[in-house]
């Protein structure tokens, strides 16, 4: 049997929180497609995964029109300034500004939050928008640090309280004092002369010893723990290497490892023909396709009814791509494809859908078996060894041939992927360690020992040239020191923002050209949290980041204010109205003079020369940086806001607070979504659930009327259901009574398969007859009541059972309504892109311990994973 085509990887995906509204432009021909409604932004792929199920919060922002590729725009009439704000280009370079005293205030953090004040910035500078985080990596030994995040979802035990790693005693700058660096040192090396005493000549020091974590922590007065499943308590005993409890828990910066031992990686199986009697057409007659045109075909067909599938330039690149494969393996009935307009593919789409309804049709024992096969064969692909440790593997898979899909409007989409072979792939191991086979036929490309680096494997994809690696999992110990130095590198930012503030104010006024549009960009760096922006080729899509915004994108309107707007990272359209400072205004008015709509609007200005400056301010400091600091501080800040508002709070009321700080801070970086497709739907069905709830509290208090009718003029169990109308009633017992019958059905053909297996005789068919006319009669009782203000229940419970329901309920409805609310309102910020990659974990984990909020609650299973050393602060831990 042939395979469904193989979904592509992540990274070529479109996620639903990077698409912007945007219309497809239909092909030439129907090539078997059905009409379908076309929604904007493909939401399918949802950042949900990152969140925890219960908190998926979606914000209530406007989808954004679509951006046209230059806007000709009035320039306004402004008087020019005087001769001294106009800077001399040809000036020499100004020397690096001086280091203020360390007096400088270090407590300055940028206001977010929208107020009535006359801030730099008013409150539509929050408003519209939009993008996610993420670097393709250039070269094999560059920016190990922006590994890809991996989805693996390892197993975190919460140590008990008793268990708490000693920290060490600071002084007021969170800086070890001399005195006490040098008595930490000497007992560090007085240590490990002691344990190097024992170690044979040539044989390097063994890495620290696992500690098991503890079950449970005895503390009444900590946080909820996590709630585990019952696989979860069988592996409570887990080792987990507690690499943060280390002498050098931030690494060396140089050399990562000294043995790395692993398998490789797992290729996609080989293409299986599809069955004689499954062809697609040409012109209306078969064309009959030997295997690999058959294969490329397939991905297409598989496609069919996507929004990808109505896009023009994704058919002209799959066209152009498969025409050259049907040049090399020409169709065996001799037939010419020359024009995609006569192409049928739907055969081929129909099998492919017959197919995965068999899937999906299989049994939970089929299914299970099938899985358990699976696990068995990589189960050597997902962990290595590293320095002795054994480490969870992240991305082991290479990723299987199909169409590359691309981010927003990306030149390339559609274009074929090719089938990456062991030929093509670079393997980084330790020396003297046995080489891992392929499980396809071939020999790798080259095998090499780099100790610098952290990825196993590389390869370069076809469409864009771009290394592709594979990491270790986001929880393993090389992730995680990498975590918390990006982490730490934002922290220490707090101690050089207010000197390189007055740095770049100065430079506004600069008489160098090139030092006053840096000063420029390093404002809207600062203030609006803009990535740098790097150089884009023809044959990428046209997105831009402050460095390379042209003048197209920026408009000024008197007195104060810019206007931005432009396609940032992933073809996500960022605008943004914001009042700016006088010489802010005046530069960029500077700046645009006799220049053409797409000019670059800082000429004297790239991302190497502001990272390099910005890297003398501050050891370390990028762009970047500068972003993941503002993105955390400012979390800090607004958290800390609704600190004292939270008492006594109930914990969906926490949440909710929780996750508007965390809108706040997606909205200052830009994270956007477009409206995922199923949200309206989803919606509808909590909306449902709300009022099943008020249904059922309504009948306890019919009950309960019924048994002692003064409860009645009892305000506490007032009405409250005024959105349940006769006819909603109804329904829903119609909808609960065809469920009740479903459940009843399922379980005695359960229970008559569980009496054959243990050899007895089968439940006659009358015994489910009677359930299902018990059922029947059940909901006869619940018509009859309808409209009485009266009813009995299935079996009677006394006054205080009753009030006590109902008091469970009505605290169930009030939480319900706010998880609605957070959700509605999150419809279209990601939130998942800040949580990972711009807001230091340890201000969550230190917020869930101050109010008594379990971690799972915000965190995903897979950011548990990811943040192990994040989780063990205490609660009055600040940024």
């Amino acid at each position: 049997m042939s395979a469904v085509p193989a979904d592509f990887s992540d990274d070529d995906q479109p996620l639903a929180s990077q698409s912007y509204d945007k219309k497809a432009t239909r092909a030439p021909a129907t090539n078997g497609k059905h009409k379908v409604a076309h929604n904007n932004g493909d939401s399918s792929v949802s950042e949900d995964d990152d969140l925890p199920l219960s908190q998926a919060a979606k914000s209530s922002q406007p989808v954004t029109p679509k951006v046209s590729r230059i806007l000709k725009r009035k320039k306004p009439s402004v008087d020019s300034s005087s001769d001294d704000d106009v800077p001399l280009a040809s000036s020499p370079a100004k020397k690096g500004a001086s280091k203020p005293a360390n007096g400088a205030n270090h407590n300055h953090t940028p206001k977010v939050k929208p107020s009535n004040s006359d801030a730099d910035f008013d409150n539509t500078s929050l408003k519209k928008r939009a993008i996610t985080n993420g670097k393709s990596h250039k070269h094999p030994k560059k920016k190990t640090k922006e590994e890809n995040e991996s989805s693996d979802e390892g197993k975190l035990k919460k140590p008990s309280a008793a268990r708490k790693r000693k920290l060490k005693v600071e002084d007021e700058d969170g800086v070890l004092s001399d005195e006490q660096n040098k008595t930490t040192k000497q007992k560090s090396r007085s240590k490990r002369l002691k344990q190097e005493d024992n170690i044979p000549n040539g044989v390097p020091p063994q890495p620290k010893k696992r500690e098991k974590v503890a079950k449970k922590s005895e503390d009444t007065d900590a946080p909820a723990p996590l709630s585990k499943s019952n696989k979860e308590k069988d592996e409570e005993d887990e080792e987990v290497y507690r690499w943060w409890d280390g002498e050098n828990p931030n690494g060396d910066g140089s050399v990562k490892w000294q043995n790395l031992e692993h398998n490789g990686v797992i290729f996609p199986p080989p293409y299986e023909p599809l069955p004689t009697d499954v062809k697609m057409l040409y012109n209306g007659k078969v064309l009959d396709l030997p295997p690999t045109a058959e294969e490329v075909a397939g991905f297409y067909a598989a496609m069919l009814e996507t929004d990808h599938a109505k896009d023009a330039v994704f058919n002209k690149n799959f066209f152009e791509d498969w025409k050259k494969v049907l040049k090399e393996h020409p169709p065996r009935n001799g037939m010419k494809v020359t024009d995609f307009a006569l192409c049928d593919f739907r055969p081929m789409f129909e099998y492919f859908e017959a197919e995965k309804a068999k899937k999906k049709a299989l049994s939970a024992a089929e299914k299970k078996a099938l899985k358990q096969a699976k696990e068995e064969m990589e189960a050597k692909y997902m962990t290595c060894l590293l320095d002795g440790r054994r480490e969870k593997v992240g991305n082991f898979r290479v990723e299987p041939p199909g169409l590359f899909r691309g981010r927003g409007e990306h030149p390339k989409k559609g274009s074929l992927k090719m089938r990456v072979r062991p030929e093509d792939i670079i393997i980084n191991i330790g020396e003297g360690v046995p080489i891992p086979v392929p499980n396809v036929p071939g020999q790798w490309k080259a095998i090499i020992h780099d100790n610098t680096v952290t990825w196993l494997a590389n390869w370069t994809e076809n469409v864009n040239g771009n290394h592709k690696y594979v990491f270790l999992a986001a929880g393993s110990t090389l992730k995680g020191q990498s975590d918390m130095q990006k982490f730490e590198k934002a922290r220490e930012l707090k101690n050089h923002v207010d000197r390189i503030r007055q740095n770049y104010t100065k430079d506004l006024k600069s008489k160098v050209m090139a030092d006053r549009q840096r000063a420029t960009a390093m404002y809207f760096i600062d203030k609006l949290a803009l990535r740098a922006g790097n150089e884009k080729g023809e044959e990428e899509a046209d997105t831009v980041g402050c460095c390379s915004l042209r003048c197209e994108h920026v408009t000024l309107e008197p007195p104060d204010s810019v206007i931005f707007d432009f396609l940032g990272k992933d073809s996500i359209r960022y605008y943004n109205k914001v009042q700016v400072d006088s010489q802010v205004f005046k530069n960029i008015r500077i700046f645009k003079e006799n220049k053409e709509e797409a000019d670059n609007l800082f000429d004297r200005v790239t991302t190497g020369s502001l990272n390099k400056h910005l890297n003398q301010e501050m050891k370390g400091l990028t762009a970047k940086v500068f972003r993941t600091f503002n993105a955390s501080i400012t979390f800090q800040r607004l958290l800390d806001e609704d600190r004292e508002k939270l008492d006594g709070a109930t914990l969906q009321e926490k949440l909710n607070a929780y996750n508007k700080a965390n809108r706040w801070v997606a909205i200052l970086c830009n994270h956007q979504r477009s409206v995922p497709k199923t949200h309206d739907q989803a919606m509808e069905k909590m909306r449902n659930k709300h009022r099943a709830f008020k249904y059922e509290r309504m009948k306890l208090r019919h009950a309960l009327f019924t048994l002692e009718p003064k409860y009645k003029k009892n305000k506490k169990y007032a009405e409250d259901e005024s959105d349940l109308d006769e006819e909603w009633i109804a329904s829903y017992e119609e909808e609960q009574k065809a469920k009740d019958i479903e459940k009843a059905e399922k379980k005695f053909a359960k229970d008559n398969e569980k009496l054959v297996e243990e050899g007895k005789k089968a439940h006659d068919n009358s015994v489910l007859a009677d359930r299902i006319e018990a059922i029947t009669d059940e909901y006869r009782r619940l018509a009859k009541e309808r409209g009485t203000g009266k009813a009995t229940l299935k079996r009677e419970r006394p006054l205080e059972k009753l009030e006590e329901s109902i008091d469970k309920l009505t605290e169930k409805i009030k939480s319900f309504k706010l998880q609605m609310v957070d959700r509605d309102a999150g419809k279209e910020v990601a939130l998942g892109t800040s949580k990972i990659n711009y807001l230091d974990p340890r201000i969550t984990a230190a917020w869930c311990k101050t109010h008594n909020v379990p971690i799972e609650k915000i965190f995903s299973k897979t950011l548990v994973t990811k943040f192990p050393w994040a989780l063990e602060i205490d609660g009055e831990w600040k940024f």
